[in-house]
């Protein structure tokens, strides 16, 4: 069905122009609507962004370290797909901002300026309709007033035309003949404006007619054509609006499809081998806690390794051999951690320092690499110079191409001495992995009761720096074995039950224990009890404990029998 507003709408001018009036409010409505929706996404992105940045991994940070892991790697891949999804909504920012706003708030111009034009056109044909009838209305009211004096006048001329009183000589002489060229006068006036608002008349339902039929009819369909474009110009916006969306969801799913193949590329057992070729510090697992037994009224060598039953308050100790159970200064746990301590990295565990020594290695590799390459560039600028000369002196080079072949000989120098050091630490791993513990049960023949081991609680701290002293556990060992010292004096020396040879150097700084060098032989006269050390002679005034992975003992069978009593 098809409606005009030229025919169905000719007496509505003022409700079309308010209509029209709402149709470009209704367009820059919607206009600011994109627009809000626009600064969301942006804000949206740069949120993401700023979250993204914000749990990226910080450089020469501990963060780094942390990133071998597969859980850690598949989130940083998270946060660089999210970085890229974030950046799809800045171009769907970026699209409604030029193909909707922009083109919008340009046509809102147009509209508003077409608009004003037909409406003006509209008012300019009124006012003309308006003047038209003004003529015609004031050419009416003449042509009544003329008819009305020319009746007057008529009326005054048959007056005096009937008196009888009036003689021939008035008559011609005086008010016969003025009264009736006055009726004449008025009549001929009259007829004047009849004929004048006739033609008024006439012109004026001409140009109504047209106004009606021609000029309001073109106006208001170039209204309606204009209130058709305005809506479909609407429908077109909306339907980029949709496009605009649509547009990015295959690159969004691809950043979706990225989060779901980081998650899916994480192993559990990967990271925790992670964690074991992080941690492990290739010394061996203390043994077996051995019997000692008080049913025998025999001298026992003390052993600090359990607890005495207390025999009263405690007394000093007689003897520099008893010490801590763990003699391992916490200053060599904070160097390790500091990454301090010898160039050879001798401080550190055997697994740790291993891995230490391949990642120096490894790093000098790499700065080999770079000198070699910019000596190779170096070499190719002077093969230039030396063909060109007039593109620069070739001798400039030298002194920068000797100092790069002096950094490579001390960075091979260093090279070779890292991997020296590696290869030894392989050598005694390998050895230290065939190595078989002796077993634990010296009394099996002897003692059928086992007793309680009393110092399983207690807190130690092993070579690698991995247990804490627990202080109020030493006091308490200490306490015990003072005590014991009372019931038993130690004027005779402690038998050797073998002897041993030190893999690695041991410093003793603490009480109790003793220093050794790599490759020294002791004797030793007290087999490791569980707790990781074994008591050792050098002569016979210097004795105490070493780390017993750091040593390869060899026991004597004759004299183990008198290992705990003598």
């Amino acid at each position: 069905m098809s409606c005009r507003w030229g025919t169905e709408l000719w007496d509505q001018f003022d409700n079309l122009e308010k209509h029209t009036h709402w149709g470009i409010e209704f367009v820059e409505k919607y206009t600011k609507f994109v627009k809000e929706r626009s600064e969301i996404e942006i804000s949206y992105a740069k949120q993401i962004r700023n979250l993204s940045k914000k749990y990226q991994p910080k450089k020469n940070s501990r963060e780094e370290d942390e990133y071998k892991y597969t859980s850690c790697r598949a989130f940083l891949m998270t946060l660089n797909e999210l970085n890229d999804y974030a950046g799809q909504h800045e171009v769907m920012a970026e699209d409604l901002t030029t193909h909707i706003i922009c083109e919008l708030t340009r046509y809102i111009q147009e509209l508003k300026a077409e608009r004003k034009s037909h409406f003006h056109d509209g008012r300019r044909a009124q006012q003309h309709i308006e003047n038209s009838w003004k003529q015609l209305e004031s050419s009416k009211r003449r042509f009544e007033r003329d008819c009305k004096e020319a009746d007057r006048a008529q009326q005054y001329f048959d007056k005096i035309d009937a008196d009888i009183n009036v003689t021939k000589a008035d008559v011609e002489k005086r008010c016969y003949l003025k009264a009736r060229h006055q009726a004449q006068m008025k009549h001929q006036v009259a007829e004047d404006s009849k004929n004048e608002y006739l033609t008024f008349l006439q012109k004026f339902n001409k140009e109504q007619n047209a106004h009606y039929h021609t000029l309001i009819p073109h106006i208001f369909q170039k209204l309606q054509e204009m209130e058709e474009k305005r809506i479909e110009r609407v429908g077109e916006s909306m339907k980029t609006y949709a496009e605009v969306d649509r547009k990015v969801l295959p690159i969004v799913g691809k950043c979706l499809d990225g989060m779901t193949k980081a998650a899916e590329s994480i192993e559990p057992k990967m990271d925790t081998k992670h964690v074991v070729e992080s941690y492990k510090s290739g010394f061996e697992p203390p043994g077996d806690v051995e019997v000692e037994d008080y049913s025998l009224s025999m001298r026992r060598t003390v052993s600090e390794s359990s607890y005495l039953n207390s025999q009263g308050e405690s007394k000093p100790s007689r003897s520099n051999s008893r010490g801590k159970l763990w003699p391992f200064i916490k200053r060599n746990k904070l160097s390790l951690k500091l990454g301090s301590g010898p160039e050879d990295c001798s401080h550190l565990p055997p697994e740790q320092r291993r891995k230490k020594l391949q990642a120096k290695i490894n790093d000098i590799n790499k700065e080999i690499q770079k000198e070699m390459d910019q000596r190779d560039a170096l070499s190719k600028m002077k093969d230039v110079y030396i063909k060109n000369p007039h593109m620069g002196d070739a001798n400039s080079v030298d002194p920068r191409l000797e100092e790069i072949c002096q950094n490579t000989d001390k960075l091979q120098l260093d090279a070779r001495k890292y991997e020296a050091w590696l290869v030894e630490v392989e050598t005694r791993l390998a050895e230290k992995s065939d190595k078989h513990r002796p077993p634990s049960g010296l009394y099996n023949s002897q003692t059928t009761t086992t007793v309680n081991n009393n110092c399983a609680h207690v807190n130690r701290e092993s070579p690698d720096g991995s247990y804490t002293e627990d202080h109020s556990t030493e006091h308490h060992l200490k306490s015990r074995s003072t005590d014991f010292d009372d019931d038993f004096d130690y004027e005779d020396t402690l038998p050797t039950i073998g002897t041993c040879k030190s893999l690695y150097p041991f410093e003793g700084q603490n009480e109790g224990t003793i220093s050794m060098t790599e490759g020294e032989l002791l004797y030793v006269i007290e087999e490791d009890k569980g707790d990781g050390w074994t008591r050792v002679r050098r002569n016979e005034d210097e004795e105490g404990y070493v780390p017993t992975s750091y040593i390869k003992v060899f026991f004597d069978t004759n004299a183990k029998g008198a290992m705990t009593y003598i």
